[in-house]
């Protein structure tokens, strides 16, 4: 079974990050670090609760003066680049996360931290309870980010002010109103860092679920423009095209499909255990003389703890499709254990989708192993 990726946070972590934190502060305590560390719930903890029971441990380590704590994480940064430890990785999440703690009250020195740790660690997550509590002074500071010469600045003030960023407190303001960090948006949308260009479609792909229309337009402005923009809005119309918006499906090329069909659609394993595949298999026809570009995806109505199911949509291909051709596709699915998903036996039902339009559902069971 693969390593939990919490458990990044082990021993041989530990003894390396101790050794350079006492290279700056020669009295710090690392048998009273450790045994503050793991205490009894150190194992129940998720990977984003064991990040904050570390900032708060160190907290209880270092000196009650909130502005030296940030001189004294700047300095362990440096020397953690020195001793080799590479950037961006998240393990040191929990730097920032202190920031956001501890320096709420603290504007101008934990933005000026910011701007210095996400060089190193992202801080997409620990600047979003500032951006919700100054949002006329952040979003004013993440336009002047976008415009820094380190691209994970400029990463940041895209990441940081999505309005639904993943496993992150949402921003209501920007999720109702996203107008103010448009001309970030616009600032990034051809910046020669991809990570910033893909950072940029993540925000609109967030924007177009509450503000269908303001991606929309932005879509049409940016679209033609380039091979970089091009990709950017097709990856930030992601939940659009899921949805079947028709709008954003002609603007990508996908038309009509009322002479396309679906025929010898089956499950070739009606009954699925628990860490195996389900196996399915049909038939796409095209009856036009001319070629059809389609968006092909499936549908799979999960079954929920209540009875319930709940759909979730996956891409097969978008293609060319000959005039007067049959297609036979198959494919399979995994229900193989994983943390972030569990599986519930019983009914579920499958889909197949073209264009947005989805066809008739068939149904197969979850089983145990």
């Amino acid at each position: 079974m693969a390593e939990l990726f919490k458990n990044i946070y082990n021993q041989k972590f530990f003894d390396s990050f101790i050794d350079v934190v006492q290279q700056v502060k020669s009295d710090f305590d690392k048998k009273a670090f450790l045994n503050c560390i793991y205490d009894n719930e150190w194992k129940n903890r998720e990977l984003k609760q064991r990040m904050r029971h570390i900032s708060i441990v160190l907290k209880n380590h270092l000196s009650e003066n909130f502005g030296e704590n940030v001189e004294t994480i700047l300095i362990l940064i440096s020397q953690l680049k020195k001793n080799g430890i590479r950037e961006e990785g998240i393990e040191f999440m929990f730097l920032p996360d202190f920031i956001e703690l501890y320096g709420l009250e603290n504007y101008n020195t934990s933005i000026k931290a910011f701007e210095r740790i996400t060089q190193f660690t992202s801080c997409e997550f620990a600047v979003r309870p500032f951006i919700i509590k100054y949002e006329i002074e952040m979003i004013k500071k993440m336009n002047l980010w976008s415009k820094h010469k380190h691209p994970m600045v400029r990463r940041l003030a895209t990441e940081g002010c999505r309005p639904r960023l993943p496993w992150a407190m949402a921003i209501p303001s920007l999720k109702n109103n996203p107008t103010p960090i448009i001309p970030i948006l616009e600032q990034l949308k051809n910046d020669k860092s991809e990570s910033v260009r893909r950072s940029v479609a993540n925000n609109l792909n967030d924007i177009s679920k509450d503000n269908p229309n303001t991606v929309i337009k932005l879509v049409k402005s940016w679209q033609g423009k380039t091979t970089e923009t091009d990709w950017l809005i097709k990856h930030a119309c992601r939940t659009l095209l899921k949805q079947g918006n028709l709008e954003v499906l002609k603007l990508f090329g996908f038309g009509a499909i009322d002479k396309i069909k679906i025929d010898n659609f089956e499950t070739l394993t009606p009954k699925v255990k628990i860490g195996s595949f389900l196996e399915f298999t049909f038939e796409i026809k095209n009856t036009n003389n001319l070629a059809s570009r389609i968006r092909l995806e499936y549908g799979l109505y999960y079954q929920k703890s209540n009875g319930t199911l709940s759909k979730k949509v996956f891409k097969i291909s978008e293609k060319q499709y000959s005039g007067n051709s049959t297609t036979r596709i198959k494919r399979k699915q995994s229900f193989k254990i994983i943390t972030t998903r569990k599986f519930h036996i019983g009914q579920h039902q499958l889909s197949i989708i073209i264009n947005g339009k989805e066809f008739d559902k068939i149904d197969f069971e979850l089983i145990k192993k």
